[in-house]
């Protein structure tokens, strides 16, 4: 039996392997299945304490990572602590004994282009981190030692790795940052009280069977994790100890980690680092005994009231827990059906009746042995009057798909599918994909199908349809109605969002004609099943040319008075995709808010009347966009290619046929009407960030300006509207992908050829222009939230630095971002705790370049800005007397980030287009900036140009600062503030 013991406190980066004699693994399997393109190796082991550990081998990847799921979380809580996991998530990240120094993990992972993040679930608390790869050729060192010994220090992984480990073998839970750890949880639980996908999921778990722990409160607050329980008399920091020592254990443990090192080194690294966190043998905990609702909580409806103004109903049956059943997930039948939005399915005909505008199906797993299956519908202002008959549709669905016997074909058709998406599956991001598979590991699919397993279908099994299909029952379910408007006398209020309500059982009356839909044979003959899908790809085949270093630049392939074509064949990742992107420049689109809504109304009308027709498409993993923009409209298709010039062509004639019918403009405009009047019931943040896209460019339309217009416009407008709007264009596109030039030439024949536009004059191609600030200029903007309960407010400070064409600037403003991004967050957030909501960072408009610090809490805005301020006047002290060591250390993170490769296609695609859409053309920015980097010197007085430009010489500077409230004041404009900003 092994000896579960304390690690030794140990020198940093000394090899645990060299000084303690340490257990072997027991490898479970090395053979993964896998996509055909993934050249990662991988190994699963388990270690003697039975923490169970992926490692995976990446020789091209630029960030390494690991995660850490822990199989415990919210469901572990103290009936009279709520939120203790949540807050044991944030104190475990407060220094250990080896690593005493609170902040240690974000400084060292901020320093080796890294970061962190944690979140607590029901029943798991999931930690992981991104950081630099090993330099090559470290790793080819390291590989031929197959030993840690060599040149282990110099790689980031593994000082992130040992300080990593610690959180889960001697945390400190330091009395120090207790309180303000558990204020920075209470504060954000104060940012998530508005939000009404909280709101209304906490409503749902308070009526929910008191006996499963699903009907608890999750995140905690100060009142339930430290004055209550203080009040009591309980030591709080002892429970939270108490808490880790009695959940935290190594065989509840699923880690993950990926690097470029070999499986070998990892292997030695991860047994050396993690084999003494201690195994208590604890055993998983499971809810299948306990129902998620009973006979009191079921044929009951809800009717809350939300903080936007939207309309919705969902229907939410206990359902069979699918944690055994990964080789055939007979929800996905039942989802696919239920949620289609083809032909014959339940949205094309609430659509048709005007009752609705949206619907989701499908499995809700809640926690292991517990489900729901949930159908979601958007209603509209006629389906909320109608709910009854909507819920009596759905119900009558369900009876089609019970009468006919479970069809291989449909199974065949999203198994099929669901094997091409796995095969061509591309990399993700470094900690997506380590903290995503860490959760995996939890549940029982065989460690061969770690990365298959949740994705794929192996095989038909009807029975397993038959019995998921039983649950769907006139007998099993509830009904929630959420509306500010409907039924308005609501008589309860929830205990921790405040959430008005009312709770009913459902009449006899309406169950009984509930019962009738849901069994009577004859019913609505415009529902029926799908038919089979015609956007399948048939030719998956990818034409593959070496290169010996893939290109930067597209090629430009056209250019003339109608279109501007970039074309660039995938050289890189060699899937069967593309990515198109294509903007219809008209600028009569943006020339008055009047014309920016009618363009928004378009494009929604468009986008509703194509959803039948197109959802195969998605189904087949062929997607669009169509979408307004500043100078016209945008298309954009991604995808497998096979099948792209098909949705194309369809796309182009809706958008050049459209009929507009009055029934869906009301529902569109509707739509559009609450999308603006809910803007003011968003986080203030987000509302920040318009304000400074108002004062930063030359035109640009506040969500007032167009509700203004909006309520006056009539189906006539857009229907006269849009034919102007395309009767001259400019077409720019980005074709990328596994389409060689023909193919892009033939794209953009039929882009003309159907829409067959003027071209626009030269006069008519509007230069993007940003406001310049005079010199000497402090400007503060404060606006009052609409919103009265939003406790939060919010303050954004901006100081323009230049021009963003200057490279040597904009290379100090990145620098300056990698310096100040974890002393902001430390001190801003962690010790002063202003807000949960602390972003800083280079912010950039059409021309210019400058420095933004954004904060979010309770502090008024005018305490805010000043705190600021004072972090960046002291810190232009730190950057002064920063160390050359630390200086470089940190130019090397950011070259590190400037050169990190793109991870998959669709990465790529974005990148090129944002540098044709900004209409820079910077398609060589990455290595441009990374040479103006390299040549920063610490001792030049341009390393701390911002500072000196903001602080140092007052009359020089040229600052903003947007404060957004919901205590103080009254919209003032932009004004000039004596004095505010002087020291």
């Amino acid at each position: 039996m092994l000896r579960t013991m304390s690690l030794p406190i140990i020198e940093a980066g000394a090899p645990l392997v060299e000084q303690y004699s340490v257990p072997r693994a027991k490898v479970l399997t090395s053979e993964l299945e896998k996509p055909s393109l993934d050249d990662r190796a991988y190994r699963v082991i388990q270690l003697p304490n039975k923490l169970e550990a992926l490692l995976v081998h990446d020789a091209d990847t630029d960030k390494a990572s690991a995660a850490m799921d822990v199989c415990v979380g919210s469901y572990s809580d103290r009936d009279d602590m709520l939120g203790m996991a949540h807050a044991v998530e944030h104190l475990l990240l407060m220094g250990t004994e080896k690593y005493p120094k609170e902040n240690d993990y974000l400084q060292y992972l901020n320093a080796n282009s890294g970061w962190a993040n944690a979140y607590t679930a029901a029943t798991s608390t999931n930690f992981y981190f991104e950081v630099a790869a090993a330099p090559h050729v470290e790793v080819s060192a390291t590989l031929d030692s197959n030993s840690n010994t060599s040149g282990h220090s110099q790689s980031p992984l593994y000082g992130a790795l040992d300080r990593f480990a610690q959180f889960f073998i001697a945390p400190l839970f330091d009395a120090s940052t207790l309180d303000r750890e558990l204020r920075a949880v209470d504060s954000e639980n104060k940012n998530n009280l508005q939000s009404d996908s909280r709101r209304l999921l906490q409503v749902g778990k308070s009526l929910s069977n008191p006996d499963h722990h699903y009907c608890r409160f999750s995140t905690g607050n100060l009142e339930t994790l430290r004055d209550n329980p203080k009040e009591r008399g309980i030591d709080v920091r002892d429970e939270f100890m108490k808490f880790h020592d009695r959940e935290y254990s190594a065989n509840r443990m699923k880690l993950v980690v990926l690097g470029r090192e070999s499986l070998d080194v990892l292997e030695s690294w991860v047994v050396g680092m993690f084999w003494a966190v201690p195994n208590k043998d604890l055993p998983v905990k499971k809810w299948n005994d306990v129902p998620l609702l009973t006979e009191r909580e079921l044929l009951t409806q809800v009717f809350a009231k939300p903080v936007m103004d939207n309309h919705s109903l969902d229907l939410t049956f206990p359902f069979l827990a699918e944690d055994d059943l990964y080789e055939t997930h007979p929800s996905n039948y039942l989802g696919h059906l239920i949620g289609h939005e083809g032909p014959g399915s339940i949205l094309a005909y609430l659509k048709e009746k005007g009752w609705a505008d949206s619907l989701f199906a499908g499995a809700c797993p809640v926690c292991p042995g517990s489900a729901f299956f949930s159908v979601s519908v958007g209603l509209t202002e006629d389906g909320l009057e109608n709910y009854k008959e909507v819920v009596k549709v759905i119900f009558q669905y369900i009876a089609l798909v019970k009468e006919t016997p479970p069809q291989e074909w449909i199974v065949d058709e999203i198994k099929n599918m669901a094997e091409v998406f796995f095969r061509f599956s591309e990399k993700t991001g470094a900690s997506d994909f380590t903290s995503g598979t860490s959760t995996i590991m939890q549940t029982p699919v065989p460690r061969e199908w770690l990365l298959s397993g949740p994705y794929l279908i192996r095989r038909f099994d009807p029975q397993q349809i038959l019995l998921a299909t039983s649950y769907l029952r006139p007998d099993n379910f509830r009904i929630t109605i959420t509306s500010q408007k409907f039924p308005g006398d609501w008589d309860q209020k929830e205990k921790w969002y405040g959430t008005e309500y009312k709770y009913e059982k459902i009449t006899p009356e309406f169950l009984t004609e509930i019962e009738h839909a849901a069994t009577n044979t004859k019913r609505l003959e415009e529902l029926y099943l799908p038919c089979k899908n015609e956007f399948i790809p048939n030719e998956l085949g990818v034409t593959k040319v070496p290169v010996d270093k893939p290109a930067i630049y597209p090629k430009l392939i056209r250019n003339d008075h109608l279109a501007r074509v970039w074309w660039k064949k995938d050289d890189t990742f060699w899937v069967p995709k593309a990515n198109v992107y294509i903007t219809l420049r008209n600028p009569l689109a943006q020339l008055t808010p009047a014309n920016s809504v009618k363009t928004q109304l378009y494009c929604s009308l468009v986008n509703d009347h194509l959803t039948s027709s197109t959802y195969d498409a998605g189904l087949a993993g062929l997607s669009y966009s169509f979408y307004s923009n500043s100078v016209g409209v945008s298309l954009a298709l991604s995808g497998f290619n096979d099948k792209m010039s098909i949705l194309l062509e369809r796309l182009l004639v809706a958008i050049r046929d459209l009929e507009v019918k009055p029934d869906r403009f009301k529902v569109q405009k509707d739509l559009l009407l609450k999308g603006y009047q809910n803007w003011d019931f968003t986080e203030p943040y987000y509302q920040v960030k318009e304000h400074m896209r108002l004062l930063a460019n030359e035109r640009y339309w506040t969500t007032n300006d167009c509700l203004a217009e909006l309520r006056s416009l009539e189906a006539e407008d857009v229907k006269l509207f849009f034919p102007e709007l395309l009767k001259q264009m400019h077409f720019e596109l980005l074709v990328h992908g596994n389409l060689h030039k023909d193919d892009a030439l033939k794209l953009t024949s039929l882009l003309i050829t159907t829409t067959n536009p003027r071209p626009l004059l030269p006069g008519q191609f509007e230069t993007r222009r940003g406001l310049i600030l005079p010199e000497n200029t402090n400007l503060f903007y404060p606006h009052t939230l609409a919103d009265p309960n939003n406790v939060n407010n919010c303050t954004a400070h901006y100081v323009h630095v230049g021009d963003i064409s200057d490279r040597m600037l904009w290379a100090q403003v990145l620098l300056l971002q990698q310096i100040t991004d974890e002393a902001v967050f430390s001190q801003l957030r962690t010790t002063e705790q202003l807000g949960y909501t602390v972003f800083s960072g280079v912010q950039m408009s059409a021309t210019r370049v400058g420095y933004r610090v954004l904060v979010q809490g309770e502090r008024s805005p005018e305490y805010m800005e000043t705190r600021i301020e004072e972090f960046l006047w002291g810190f232009a002290e730190v950057l002064e007397g920063m160390g050359e060591e630390e200086f470089e250390g940190h130019k090397r993170s950011l070259v590190n980030k400037q050169l990190e490769k793109h991870k998959n296609l669709s990465e790529e695609s974005q990148w090129l287009w944002n540098q044709i859409d900004s209409e820079y053309y910077d398609f060589d920015q990455v290595e441009l900036d990374v040479a103006q980097a390299l040549l920063l010197p610490i001792t030049s007085p341009q390393s701390s140009r911002y500072h000196q430009k903001a602080h140092q010489n007052q009359h020089s500077s040229k600052k903003e600062g947007w404060g957004v409230s919901g205590k103080t004041g009254g919209d003032q404009g932009c004004s000039e503030v004596q004095g505010k900003f002087e020291h």
